[in-house]
């Protein structure tokens, strides 16, 4: 019998991992680390090559990155001319001013609505958390899409809210909600609102029961204990669910698409306008790396002063 038919088949455990110079730490973090290589590097260069094109009438729409030279060397046809247009235009720069401003006060409002239902829900007893968690997830088990539609009926000038109100009495004539920046704020902190209290939830059901009982012996009220203990210790999750909420809603398209109007201007509707409507591929492409960058820079400085503060654990 030769060596070949007498030698087992390799079996893919630990140890033989470790032969072939990898260890369970590196696949586990290779696995999320390809993830982002496919899903998010590769389109970001791909972006960034298109941003520095120019828009012409084929098929992709936009201009080679390098060509041939008359004499055969490569030429390099990149140039910045769309990213000096977006600090040139007011459009665009209002654009994104404006989808600032609605995604702040979207998250603020998210986070004072997200904030008691959170702590009434890690104060509850086991069996009704459970059904509240249940209540707070199951939005999810519905269409976006519908769901936004919904906001739609209920904020119509015959909808259910003007009806309720002047059944009332409160109002002698329906308001004017819909298409407005009113609606678009509604309907980002009714879509976002759970990923705002799942974080806030996470958090509170972390705290140790001792500071709270600490705190009674040294005579502080309720309000005092939350205000002095319970408020601090819950600032880890206040800014993740912040950064849940604030980051999607900056580029969210179908909301200000169905409930805002002509003058709600969200940088998600100029990229839509600039993709499909204008053709203009390069320009679109300036606009999201800009946003990219936007988005980012805050997030990354947030995580380095979360970890100076020992707050990122």
């Amino acid at each position: 019998m030769t060596a070949l038919t007498q030698s087992r088949p390799w079996r893919w455990t630990a140890r033989g991992l470790g032969v072939l110079g990898f260890s369970g730490r590196t696949l586990v973090i290779a696995i999320p680390m390809l993830w982002l290589l496919v899903f998010f590097l590769v389109p970001f260069f791909v972006l960034g090559r298109i941003s520095l094109a120019e828009p012409i009438l084929a098929r992709p729409p936009y201009s080679p990155l390098f060509d041939r030279a008359p004499d055969g060397s490569l030429e390099i046809l990149a140039n910045l001319d769309n990213y000096r247009l977006l600090w040139e235009d007011t459009l665009y720069r209002n654009a994104y001013l404006s989808s600032i401003r609605i995604a702040f006060v979207s998250t603020l409002f998210a986070l004072l609505i997200g904030y008691p239902i959170a702590y009434y829900i890690a104060r509850s007893p086991e069996p009704r958390r459970t059904i509240l968690l249940l209540l707070v997830i199951l939005p999810f088990w519905t269409s976006f899409l519908l769901r936004v539609y919904a906001w739609m009926g209920f904020l119509q000038r015959e909808g259910l809210v003007n009806s309720f109100l002047l059944f009332t009495g409160i109002i002698d004539a329906p308001l004017i909600m819909m298409q407005t920046t009113f609606a678009v704020q509604v309907g980002i902190v009714y879509t976002y609102l759970p990923f705002m209290i799942l974080p806030l939830y996470a958090n509170l059901t972390k705290l140790d029961e001792a500071f709270f009982e600490a705190s009674a012996d040294l005579g502080a009220s309720p309000l005092v204990t939350f205000l002095t203990v319970t408020l601090p210790l819950s600032v880890p999750g206040i800014i993740a669910g912040c950064m849940l909420v604030f980051i999607p809603a900056i580029g969210e398209y179908v909301i200000p698409a169905l409930l805002g109007g002509p003058d709600t201007l969200m940088i998600g509707r100029v990229l839509w306008d600039e993709f499909f409507s204008a053709r203009d591929w390069p320009m679109a492409a300036a606009v999201a790396i800009v946003m990219l960058f936007l988005v980012v820079a805050p997030v990354m400085w947030l995580q380095d002063w979360l970890d100076r503060r020992g707050l990122n654990r």
